[in-house]
């Protein structure tokens, strides 16, 4: 199984706490990183090692997440995009799919499916 490194770009605290210790013993995960912005997280894209996954909020405080995903997408093709969000409906859903992002996860409903889906990712399943 090939290790991924993980970014998670949230500018809430919580969430970024319940995530790490969600999946923190996940065998396929390498790393997991964090931002709290769009700035903060292009930063971290400069550094070794480049993230393989970013698990992406849509509500950040320095910028829209579905902008930096245009971006993600137009500059780093190769990064997986999970999309993460109390928005629901299926207009955002639909968007941010169109947009790139290989998953758009509700955090209200779907939040437990991330470590499934992260294990899917891994193993080359998706």
């Amino acid at each position: 199984m090939d290790r991924k490194h993980l970014l998670i770009v949230d500018d809430a605290p919580l969430i970024i706490s319940r995530l790490t210790t969600l999946l923190e013993d996940l065998p396929c995960l390498a790393s997991i990183d964090s931002a709290a912005t769009v700035a903060e997280a292009v930063e971290k894209l400069s550094n070794s090692p480049l993230p393989d996954i970013v698990l992406l909020d849509i509500n950040l405080p320095d910028r829209n997440g579905i902008d930096f995903l245009r971006q993600l997408h137009r500059d780093y093709s190769h990064i997986i995009v999970i999309m993460q969000s109390n928005q629901q409906g299926a207009s955002y859903r639909n968007l941010c799919l169109q947009l790139g992002a290989s998953y758009y996860i509700d955090k209200s409903t779907e939040f437990q499916l991330i470590p499934l889906i992260l294990s899917t990712i891994c193993s080359g399943s998706m």
